[in-house]
C-alpha cells in the first residue's frame, strides 16, 4: 500500500512538471505570436530606430542601385520622406531590396514594414496585403525591335511575350491573351537582356518603365504606350496593420499640401519622360 502511494505522488509530481512546461511552451508560442505580429507597428519601429521598406534594385528610374551603391528613383524619394516624418532622419530608413515576385512575401513575413516598390494595386493582391492611398498612376506598354516592331497586342497571338513574374503584365496577359506564349524572369534587368538577346518577341511591362528603357536603347520602340486599363501604384502594408496604414494615408495628405510627389517626380523622373507626362502620372495627396 505504502508503494502504491508513492507511485502515485511520482506521477502527480510528473503531471504538474509537464504542466508546467506546456504552460511555459504556451506562454513563450504566444508571446512570439505576439511579437511578430506587433513587428511593423508604430511603436515597434520607432524601438527599432529604423523602418524597414522594401524597394527595387533594377527597376530604373522607380527604384534602383546606382554605381557608388546607393538606393536611388522615385520610390526611394519617398521612402525616405517617410522615414524623414516618421523618425526624423531619412537615413533611418533600411532598403531592402526585393524582386516583383516576392513582394508579398515580404510582407508577410515580417522582412519589411512597407513595399514601395512600384506595386501595383489589384484585388488579387489586397486579399494578401492592404494598399494605403496612391502615388501614380499607370498602365501597360509593350516595346518592340524597330526591325519586328508590335503596334498591337493583338500581334503578339502565337509569339513570346517576356514578363517579369508576380507583375500586373503576367497576370493581364494570363487572363486576357491565353495564345500568348510568356517568357517569365525573376528580375527586371532580365526582361530587357532577354529582349536583347531575341528571346521573346516584345516586352510587356509598365508603360513608364518600357518607355524610359526605349529612350536609353536606340533599336526599340513603344508600339503600344497603353494597354488595359489605368492602374494606380501605392505603398503597401502588412494585411491587418491598420495603425502603420493609417499614418501612410495621413502622410501622404499632408505631403500633397505641399506637391511633394510632384518635387519627387521632377528630381527622379522628370529627365526621363519630360514635363508632358507629369499630371498624368503623378497623384498628389493619395486622391486619384
Amino acid at each position: 500500500m505504502g508503494k502504491y502511494k508513492k507511485f502515485i505522488a511520482v506521477l502527480m509530481v510528473t503531471a504538474v512538471v509537464v504542466g508546467g512546461l506546456a504552460g511555459c511552451s504556451s506562454s513563450s508560442s504566444e508571446k512570439k505570436d505576439s511579437t511578430a505580429s506587433t513587428t511593423g507597428t508604430i511603436d515597434a519601429i520607432k524601438e527599432r530606430g529604423t523602418i524597414r521598406i522594401g524597394v527595387f534594385s533594377d527597376k530604373s528610374p522607380f527604384g534602383y542601385v546606382d554605381s557608388n551603391g546607393e538606393n536611388q528613383g522615385f520610390d526611394v524619394y519617398i521612402a525616405k520622406r517617410f522615414a524623414k516624418d516618421l523618425l526624423g532622419d531619412e537615413s533611418k530608413v533600411e532598403f531592402v531590396l526585393v524582386d516583383a515576385a516576392s513582394r508579398v512575401a515580404y510582407l508577410e513575413s515580417n522582412k519589411v514594414d512597407i513595399i514601395m516598390a512600384n506595386f501595383t494595386v489589384t484585388d488579387e493582391r489586397k486579399q494578401k496585403v492592404d494598399f494605403a492611398n496612391p502615388y501614380m498612376k499607370v498602365s501597360l506598354g509593350i516595346v518592340s525591335p524597330d526591325s519586328a516592331l508590335i503596334t498591337s497586342v493583338d500581334q503578339l497571338k502565337g509569339k513570346k511575350a517576356i514578363v517579369a513574374k508576380g507583375t500586373t503584365a503576367q497576370t493581364y496577359l494570363t487572363e486576357n491573351y491565353p495564345d500568348i506564349e510568356l517568357v517569365k524572369y525573376e528580375q527586371y534587368s532580365e526582361i530587357f537582356q532577354a529582349l536583347k538577346d531575341g528571346r521573346g518577341d516584345a516586352i510587356v511591362n509598365d508603360n513608364t518603365e518600357v518607355i524610359a528603357w526605349a529612350k536609353e536603347n536606340p533599336g526599340f520602340t513603344v508600339g503600344v504606350a497603353s494597354l488595359g486599363g489605368q492602374d494606380t501604384i501605392a505603398p503597401a502594408v502588412a494585411k491587418g496593420n491598420t495603425e502603420l496604414l493609417t499614418w501612410i494615408n495621413e502622410e501622404l495628405t499632408t505631403l500633397g499640401k505641399e506637391n511633394f510627389i510632384h518635387k519627387a517626380y521632377e528630381e527622379t523622373l522628370l529627365s526621363v519622360y519630360g514635363a508632358d507626362y507629369e499630371e498624368s502620372l503623378v497623384i498628389e495627396g493619395g486622391v486619384v
